[in-house]
């Protein structure tokens, strides 16, 4: 045991290593020094060397922040997000991180609440502007007013959806990188019709969220389209919990189908353990759809067909975008969409008996 006087006493921090350290070093002013970190090429290939082995052996780094001020520059990015575990929104936000850090940006990221609304999203713009962000990535789903961004129409924003008509955002600093969302659901349903399905039910998500209620328009638009006949919907909140409740819903309804296509992949794997415990085959009773694809969805017992979204497309979009506005390149179309694709699994296939026979209710 070492005694209090035995030991050693408290270290110094060091001084952080500075320009003038490395200049002094390598005999050469700090202008030098400054025109080999910031890739100058008025340097003689000799001095350069010499700089960059000073640098590595004092451990110089570059004061970002001082650089940023100089320059007039924080080459930061907002990303505004909602602040949950879901898959999507976790995918966006890492996606957008990434494909900034690659086009040399950092990225400050402010959340909003899990059960956040439209009216948290101005004050995070704010909070993430407070924090050196030059233009801002907004990923929240929810159904709001098209004007909400007005007050911010001198910022580069890129969000996830275009609204049309009079009230619609028209900066020609802000533009939309976005999932065609009705095509999803459309997409989904179709695959089930074309397999012989007339009943298909759904599991919706909540209804302040955009998405789930575009998914449910194209569900139904493909069923009016293609003759089919819609069960529900019966809503969840994209958990997989819900989506077990959903299911069982239909089931005490008595309600006859043959097909589900459920508004995410948590969602359809909880209905398919309702069903199955109720006695209900997938897919021989009834075909299950999901939307995600989610890392474990072809690894369930009844490996689930799911419509896939291209989120790395979608944030490499995003940021692009949002890059060209912030060094005076926007893009030429303000609006993007990028299509989702159908993975066909194990959990779609096409029904036993003639169309309406099979009944999803528990025998």
């Amino acid at each position: 045991m070492i005694s209090p006087d035995s030991a050693a006493p408290a270290r110094t921090p060091a001084r952080a290593v500075v320009m003038v350290d490395v200049a002094r070093e390598a005999g050469v002013s700090q202008k030098t020094v400054s025109r080999v970190v910031n890739g100058s090429d008025q340097v003689r290939p000799e001095v350069r060397d010499r700089v960059l082995a000073v640098i590595d052996s004092l451990g110089y780094r570059r004061n970002s922040a001082a650089r940023a001020l100089a320059a007039g520059r924080t080459h930061l990015i907002g990303i505004v997000a909602m602040g949950t575990p879901l898959f999507g929104i976790a995918e966006h936000v890492v996606g957008a991180e990434r494909a900034a850090r690659e086009r040399g940006y950092g990225t400050v990221v402010v959340s909003l609440s899990e059960a956040g609304d439209a009216a948290e999203v101005g004050p995070a713009l704010d909070r993430a502007l407070a924090l050196g962000a030059e233009g801002l990535v907004l990923v929240e789903p929810f159904r709001r007013d098209p004007a909400l961004l007005a007050p911010w129409a001198d910022v580069p924003i890129v969000s996830p959806r275009h609204d049309e008509g009079p009230d619609a955002d028209t900066s020609p600093l802000h533009s939309h990188v976005t999932v065609d969302e009705e095509h999803i659901g459309r997409l989904a349903t179709e695959h089930l019709l074309a397999l012989g399905h007339r009943s298909v039910a759904h599991l919706a998500g909540p209804l302040a969220w955009q998405p789930a209620e575009l998914r449910e328009q194209g569900w139904r638009a493909a069923l009016a389209e293609g003759g089919g006949e819609a069960v529900g919907p019966v809503r969840g909140d994209w958990s997989a919990r819900s989506g077990y409740r959903a299911a069982q819903e239909l089931l005490r309804r008595g309600e006859v189908f043959t097909a589900l296509f459920a508004a995410n992949d948590s969602m359809a794997v909880g209905a398919v353990r309702a069903l199955v415990e109720a006695g209900v085959r997938v897919p021989q009773d009834v075909a299950v759809v999901g939307v995600d694809d989610l890392p474990e969805s072809e690894f369930q017992v009844v490996p689930l067909t799911s419509v896939k979204q291209d989120f790395a497309a979608l944030t490499h979009r995003s940021v692009e975008h949002l890059v060209g506005s912030l060094e005076g390149e926007p893009p030429a179309d303000r609006a993007e969409v990028v299509l989702a694709r159908l993975v066909v699994r194990a959990s779609s296939g096409a029904p036993l008996g003639p169309p309406g026979a099979t009944s999803g209710a528990s025998p």
